[in-house]
């Protein structure tokens, strides 16, 4: 990979946020960024090779730090978000149960034996999706507090089940490699407790502060590539790396300076570098040869937002259950694991982003319809007066 080559994935990484520039239309950026590489690479004019290595190693690295950012985006420390953890984890239950259940008759009608992927997929949802659209839409009250945790336990779930699900031949070593990467993070977590409670981290944040070293952000890196180390040693994904991280860094308190240098490192530079070789890595024309996988995605994704409006058994409004059918992480996590490993079929990869790109349209117009419906925060006194 040349300089060169580096400049045109970062530029054309822009059309994301161009697409995402209208607030109403509630795009992802990542959208924009797939389409990029989707067009430069093996469906468009084949300039960018997703197999070179150096291509796909910093693809890598920018998977693992956007399932950090999206561990850090779980609110774990909210206290309001505690209380609705048993309706969100029956809700997400229940969620889990209708998928298996569509799963099976997926796997009827296009007979492509990936079950338990299915089931995981349709299931799953994205923190890293629908906390932001909840945020830009102001959206509040009890049914969006019980959302939360619903989001973060399917998220967390499903993450830890894909590696069982993708590759069930192997489902042994990767339960194992699951149980260790995340013994790990749980380890992450204890020290940086400690180093909270101790009043160490204050003082090296000050010194950092003062002196412009990152020593957070350095430190952090450090702790992420370990644990990507061992993911791969374990043969499971990095996506549990990143994510277990997030969610350790989260559950002591993320400080704002780390936020802003992971924000500027991800989404500046390795995050949409991820998306466009992803985008670059798919053959959609595998899509208009083998048409029925079309069929497959839009079915995957149908079936995740019927699956998650399971949730007005237990009062959830539609809007919301339709909200929390939004997901991008693991069906990139599948399209980019399955691919590697060779038990998707061609076509299949660029089947499953298909049904995630489906969740992310009725989630846009999920949340619009849900402050039409009054779902927003109320207005403090104060805020109101001004």
């Amino acid at each position: 990979m040349s300089f060169t080559m580096l400049a045109v994935v970062v530029a054309v990484g822009l059309i994301g946020p161009l697409l995402a520039l209208r607030r109403g239309w509630h795009i992802p950026v990542v959208l924009g960024e797939l389409v990029a590489g989707v067009l430069l690479g093996k469906t468009g004019i084949g300039y960018l090779v997703a197999s070179d290595v150096e291509f796909s190693f910093l693809a890598e690295i920018g998977f693992g730090l956007v399932m950090f950012v999206a561990g850090t985006h779980v609110p774990v420390r909210d206290e309001s978000l505690r209380r609705a953890i048993r309706p969100g984890l029956l809700r997400a239950v229940v969620t889990g149960v209708v998928a298996t259940g569509l799963a099976f008759v997926l796997n009827v009608v296009f007979e492509t034996g990936h079950v338990a992927l299915y089931a995981v997929l349709m299931a799953s949802s994205s923190a890293a999706l629908v906390l932001p659209i909840v945020d830009s839409l102001g959206l509040g009250g009890r049914p969006v507090v019980e959302l939360l945790p619903q989001v973060a336990i399917a998220d967390a779930a499903c993450i830890v089940a894909l590696p069982l699900a993708i590759d069930p031949r192997h489902a042994g070593r990767a339960a194992l490699g699951a149980l260790a990467v995340i013994a790990a993070g749980a380890v992450v977590y204890v020290l940086l407790d400690r180093a909270e409670r101790s009043g160490v981290r204050r003082r090296a944040h000050r010194v950092s502060e003062d002196r412009r070293f990152a020593v957070e952000l350095r430190f952090s890196l450090v702790v992420l590539f370990a644990l990507a180390g061992l993911a791969t040693a374990m043969h499971v994904s990095i996506m549990l790396a990143g994510f277990v991280l997030g969610l350790a860094v989260a559950a002591v308190g993320e400080p704002r300076r780390l936020a802003r240098q992971l924000f500027a490192l991800t989404e500046g530079f390795l995050g949409p570098v991820f998306f466009v070789w992803l985008g670059a890595s798919l053959d959609l024309r595998e899509l208009v040869e083998k048409p029925e996988y079309i069929g497959v995605g839009v079915a995957l994704g149908v079936g995740a937002v019927v699956s998650h409006l399971s949730g007005m058994l237990t009062g959830q409004p539609v809007s919301i259950g339709a909200l929390a059918a939004a997901q991008l992480g693991v069906p990139v996590a599948a399209a980019t694991v399955g691919e590697s490993l060779g038990v998707l079929q061609p076509g299949e990869p660029s089947a499953l982003i298909l049904g995630a790109l489906v969740t992310i349209g009725v989630s846009a117009v999920a949340g619009g319809a849900a402050v039409r419906r009054g779902l927003v925060k109320e207005k403090s006194a104060s805020g109101s007066a001004d």
